[in-house]
């Protein structure tokens, strides 16, 4: 056995990077994607989504996949899935027929209580931030 320690048979400095490159060129679109969401996640200071808990006050940021006005006992109702890379979440407007801005593709933060509706993670009215266009 040499004398080489653990550290001194680690790679070259370009070797983590250039592993990354072809890690990269192997992952599907939607694997990039979730890794971009998740690294906005943790760069704005948001909970991401899989962390959240039920009845927890929390604020989360990812992009809306799905925008549907959907009544509920009679009301209008303009629900969306936001998915920040780790999971999804419904973010529901109560009376709102339509919001300006929140259209599928559009990223967010918003904030409020968490909810469990048929064991999705939900949150209702919350506050909200869009995201400028062009970081996108």
């Amino acid at each position: 056995m040499s004398g080489l320690t653990r550290a001194d048979r680690a790679e070259p400095a370009g070797g983590g990077r250039f592993r990354r490159f072809l890690e990269r060129l192997s992952s599907s679109e939607e694997d990039l994607r979730s890794a971009e969401l998740r690294q906005d996640a943790d760069s704005t200071g948001c909970t991401r989504i899989c962390d959240c808990g039920d009845r927890q006050i929390v604020r989360v940021t990812g992009t809306l996949r799905t925008v549907t006005l959907r009544p509920r006992a009679g009301v209008p109702t303009l629900e969306a899935e936001l998915f920040d890379g780790s999971a999804a979440l419904d973010v529901v407007w109560l009376g709102r027929r339509a919001i300006a801005g929140i259209e599928p593709g559009r990223k967010l933060i918003a904030w409020g209580r968490i909810a469990s509706n048929r064991g999705r993670p939900v949150m209702f009215n919350p506050k909200y931030e869009l995201r400028p266009l062009g970081q996108e």
